[in-house]
């Protein structure tokens, strides 16, 4: 029998090939694959890892240079998108893309400057997509993007032929104001829309704002997919993300979703008749639960967007919209990202905002997910925003700690699991709920990153008399030492491993990802508060390591090393009972173990699906 490719291997080689190979004339085999394709589909591994977030780095000098954005467009689009020819979506489905189109000219000015770049998704990259797409052999004329703020009866209807994206229309032939009844997007309104051609109407089931809904055609219709492509600014909702971005497929004045419950009850009866009746009592009820129950910031008073209560019905209200549309993928264009309000006001000099090349892309299926790591990037704390906690509570998310989101670099058509903490933030203030009020004097325009500590059972340890081998399976809120072990019947001090001398090395502080020796005097349990991690990136040294755990049972049968084959099994831990080391192919929490690397590695543990 021949050699065996090891599956990682095998993962790899598919995962290499990309899409862009079905698709090349020069591979006989992509000849066949495709001969009569009928279906379009992502990037296997995009779609069998629906909780992953990927983040591609992206290399633009400047924001204005046009050609660099449109090559990351295309160059995404081909790594992505594949056709098929088993089941998939059909490519007689509409493409429905949704841009941040939000309305730029009615802060000031009749025509599209520079300044307002950062306002909405970069045009350039979207038109690189769009022709990426094309490549790859997908119908420019089954796309269609939209914005419910141009519709004719909406925020801003003059912004629409000013839009840069009238010529990335023009340039691929993508549809963007024209409609199948002949109209165009500035002449409709909601006493004129033409259901099914111009607008798709969705009850809400389980609704606490919405009973029904209006989409801007073909958005949430059901022989349409979803692409959304959010920009990375900030705003008074936090960052303004992809989750926000799908707020602008409404029509007019469902889209209004910052309103405040005066402002809706205030609606034609012809729109408040697709609000719940009871939208504001409930509404009241669960800002009242949310206080009780601590969300961050839920205090500040008000009954604005830019409060607590205002925030509440700002929350729920996005929630209902997203617990009926079904995005195929969430991008967050993020080659330049903005500071401020979301707008031309912001921190920087003559209150202006203020772009920053942080040069990324995030990506993945759930827009939550993805928005969680895109506020974490943007040097928040995602925690401490309410909409996550009322997502995970609606069962929209199971998540709001980014360390528990399995992240990978993307490169190349290439993803790789990749320690969050590996990549770069950029902060970007915002005037969320700022804390103002109370005797408290935060700045207009701050961070949302004071401490959270997310749910999750403390990592407990049980003690032997004698040394123990034990890790943290988070990050620590007190990693002092001497003050963990205050009070309990252990030396205040530890050791751990330096595998560049060799050799033990004492420590002060415990770290996430590292195991250590502990004393003690006698059994005792020690519990150690911390943020759980689910997720291990450890860079090994070639020879012994002493590793730590994860929060949760991390299974090391088949190491996910790079390069593969870099370690070596058994692992080892301590028995302080018998005195002896034990061999193990998996790691529970808080326990520490000896590992053995050939050479110098990356190894990922995780104690979750990724």
């Amino acid at each position: 029998m021949g050699e065996i490719m090891h599956r990682r291997e095998f993962i790899k080689t598919i995962a290499a090939a990309g899409a862009m190979t079905l698709i090349d004339p020069r591979n006989p085999l992509a000849d066949k694959a495709i001969a009569s394709p009928g279906y379009f589909g992502l990037h296997q591994f995009i779609e069998t890892h629906p909780n992953a977030v990927f983040i591609k780095r992206t290399n633009v000098a400047y924001k204005t240079d046009s050609g660099a954005k449109k090559q990351e467009g295309f160059e995404l689009a081909g790594e992505i998108f594949t056709l098929r020819s088993t089941p998939g979506i059909p490519l007689s489905y509409k493409i429905a893309i949704k841009p941040n189109l939000t309305c730029v000219l009615w802060t000031g000015g009749t025509a599209w400057t520079e300044d307002r770049m950062g306002i909405i998704t970069d045009y350039d990259f979207v038109e690189g997509m769009i022709e990426g797409m094309k490549q790859v052999g997908l119908s420019a004329d089954n796309m269609y993007m939209r914005e419910g703020n141009w519709l004719g009866d909406s925020y801003c209807p003059e912004d629409c032929p000013a839009s840069p994206y009238i010529e990335v229309a023009e340039h691929t032939g993508a549809h963007l104001t024209d409609f199948p009844t002949g109209r165009v997007i500035t002449e409709l309104s909601l006493e004129t829309l033409e259901e099914g051609s111009e607008v798709t109407w969705l009850d809400c089931p389980g609704g606490v704002v919405f009973g029904r809904i209006g989409y801007v055609a073909p958005f949430n219709q059901p022989d349409s997919w979803l692409l959304n492509i959010a920009k990375y600014k900030a705003h008074g909702m936090g960052m303004t993300l992809c989750v926000k971005n799908l707020q602008g497929m409404c029509v007019n004045p469902h889209v209004h979703f910052c309103n405040s419950a005066a402002e809706i009850k205030a609606y034609h009866p012809l729109a408040l008749g697709d609000f719940q009746p009871d939208f504001e009592e409930h509404v009241n009820e669960l800002y009242a639960q949310h206080l009780e129950a601590g969300i961050p910031r839920w205090d500040r008073p008000g009954f604005t967007s830019n409060s607590g209560l205002g925030m509440e019905l700002w929350a729920q209200r996005t929630c209902d919209s997203v617990s009926v549309s079904d995005t195929g993928l969430n991008v967050i264009e993020g080659i330049y990202g903005r500071n401020g309000g979301g707008f031309l006001s912001g921190p920087g000099p003559d209150g202006k905002a203020q772009d920053f090349m942080t040069n990324v892309l995030i990506f993945g299926k759930n827009p939550f997910r993805v928005d969680i790591i895109g506020h974490w990037l943007s040097g928040h704390e995602p925690g401490n925003f309410g909409l996550f906690h009322i997502a995970r509570e609606r069962g929209l998310c199971d998540v709001i700690n980014p360390m528990s989101i399995p992240v990978y670099l993307w490169e190349n058509g290439v993803p790789e699991l990749t320690s969050l903490t590996e990549f770069e933030r950029t902060p970007l203030l915002t005037y969320y709920l700022q804390q103002n009020y109370d005797g408290q004097n935060e700045p207009f325009y701050h961070l949302v990153d004071e401490y959270y500590s997310y749910e999750g059972d403390p990592c407990v340890i049980n003690l032997s008399e004698g040394w123990n081998m034990v890790s943290c399976s988070g990050d620590p809120v007190v990693n002092d030492i001497p003050t963990l072990v205050s009070g309990k019947p252990v030396l205040p001090f530890c050791y751990t491993w330096d595998p560049d001398r060799p050799n033990y090395k004492p420590a002060s502080t415990i770290e996430f990802g590292k195991a250590y020796w502990l004393y003690a005097t006698q059994d005792t349990q020690l519990t150690i508060q911390c943020r759980p991690r689910d997720i291990l990136v450890s860079q090994l040294r070639a020879g012994w390591n002493m590793l730590g755990s994860v929060n949760g049972n991390a299974d090391l049968l088949d190491p996910q090393d790079t390069p593969d084959g870099s370690v070596l099994l058994p692992v080892y831990t301590y028995d302080p009972e018998s005195y002896s080391y034990q061999e193990q192919t998996d790691i529970n929490t808080g326990q520490g173990c000896w590992i053995l690397a050939l050479q110098n590695c990356i190894l990922n543990v995780s104690s979750s699906v990724i």
